[in-house]
This record gives structure tokens, sequence and C-alpha cells, in this order.
């Protein structure tokens, strides 16, 4: 995948951070989706997992600077998993739910488990915005060693809305 990707950004003279992507069916063959010239809201996932940070590499090729490694010096170490705490109504298509945060508490983090937030106990959950709590992102050295880490995390996680304010997770 990540040959291909390369391949796929060389054929249009990209030069910076971006996203390739590609579908895999169960017998592991790949297909290209689609390629973004930004970072997606999945980029923890490879930064867990690579232990880079793509948005300073970002910083740094819009300051003119040369990416800090080259593709060929980027080590992939163990499995990395992202679930989006939401506020959405799935008993109403899933649509945005909003209202008062009344109790936010998360797993603690620590450099195998990452909670990207912008918003705190108390705050209010708009209508308006993306209806995103929070980004968990987890690493382990295998796919099961993530995956139970993913669960642990996930029963960790507490959130209590008003009534109105329905919660989602998704992966």
């Amino acid at each position: 995948l990540g040959e291909a990707a390369v391949r796929a950004a060389k054929a249009v003279d990209y030069v910076g951070a971006g996203t390739v992507e590609f579908i895999v069916d169960a017998q592991h063959n790949f297909y290209f989706m689609e390629m973004n010239t930004r970072l997606q809201v999945e980029h923890p996932v490879t930064e867990m997992i690579t232990g880079t940070d793509l948005v300073e590499w970002q910083l740094r090729v819009a300051a003119g600077e040369r990416l800090p490694l080259l593709q060929d010096d980027i080590i992939l170490r163990g499995h990395s998993f992202e679930a989006r705490i939401y506020a959405e109504d799935p008993n109403n298509d899933f649509l945005p739910g909003a209202g008062p945060l009344l109790h936010l508490s998360t797993p603690p983090a620590d450099r195998h488990t990452r909670i990207e937030t912008g918003v705190r106990e108390g705050d209010e959950v708009s209508a308006h915005y993306d209806p995103m709590i929070a980004k968990l992102v987890v690493w382990g050295e295998d796919r099961s060693a993530a995956l139970k880490k993913l669960r642990y995390c996930l029963r960790q996680y507490n959130v209590r809305a008003e009534a109105h304010l329905n919660l989602s997770i998704t992966r």
C-alpha cells in the first residue's frame, strides 16, 4: 500500500503531506479510492504507527523546508485504531444532537492512547457544527493488542448529556 501511495503521488508530481486511500477486500487485494492533498481526520493513526507528527511536517513544507524523513526512512510499527465520539441521534438518521455536556471523562492519555477533542465538561454541543466530540486513538504491538486497548479505552470513556443529546461511537 505504501509503495502504491508513493507511486500515485509521483504520477502527479505531488510534493507535501497528503493522504492516499485504498479499499481492501477480503482477499487483501487493494484498490485506489482517492488522494487528498491534505491530512485526513484519521491522520493520528498514521502518526501512531510511524512515530511522526504529520501536522508539523505539513507546516515545515509550507515554510519551504524539506520533509524531515524520506519515505524509505519511515518505519511502520504495530497497529492503531481510531474511534470517534459523536453527539448524534442514531434513532433519527444519525442527525447531529445539540446540548450541554453534563459530564465528560476520558481514559488516561499515554504514549499509546491519544485523545483529540475541542470540548470539555460543561461545553455546549452545537447543531451548527460537526457533532464530533472527540477522537480516541490507540496503539498496540499487533492488531489484537490494539483492539483490546481500544475496547478498554471505550469502556473508560464516559459522557453524560441532556436527554436530547444522543451519543454514538464509530470506528
